[in-house]
């Protein structure tokens, strides 16, 4: 139960964020500066957040070896995948094969790889901390 409630806290500290940022990056930054330029100006921020959460995350919930990081970090990218997924459906109309075939584009792929690390931090965190 704890790891499952580390990735959901952990999800819902950065997902919160990701939705504020990701709100002003497609209202705002895309039509000023483009899709991929917009992605990599929000990623280092998504990227620090994730990291602080992360490092709050392994002390308030004692999470301190390299399975329970991991277990974290990959239950926390399923529920983000998930919420990204119906977002995506609510939002925009999309079907879950079209969101899918969305995240094949070079925009979704940086924010893809993004979440791959948001996934790792918790893991990485306590590495760095040993």
């Amino acid at each position: 139960m704890r790891i499952a409630s580390a990735a959901i806290v952990y999800w819902a500290m950065v997902f919160a964020l990701g939705f504020v940022l990701g709100t002003v990056r497609v209202l705002w930054v895309i039509p000023l500066v483009g899709l991929i330029p917009a992605t990599l100006l929000e990623l280092p921020i998504i990227l620090a957040a994730s990291w602080l959460a992360a490092g709050w995350l392994v002390r308030r919930f004692r999470i301190a070896g390299g399975g329970e990081t991991l277990a974290v970090g990959a239950l926390a990218f399923a529920i983000l995948m998930a919420a990204e997924c119906a977002l995506a459906g609510v939002l925009t109309g999309q079907t879950p094969a079209q969101w899918l075939a969305d995240l094949r584009q070079p925009h979704a792929l940086l924010g893809l790889a993004g979440q791959v690390v948001f996934a790792l931090m918790p893991w990485w965190r306590v590495r760095r901390s040993a």
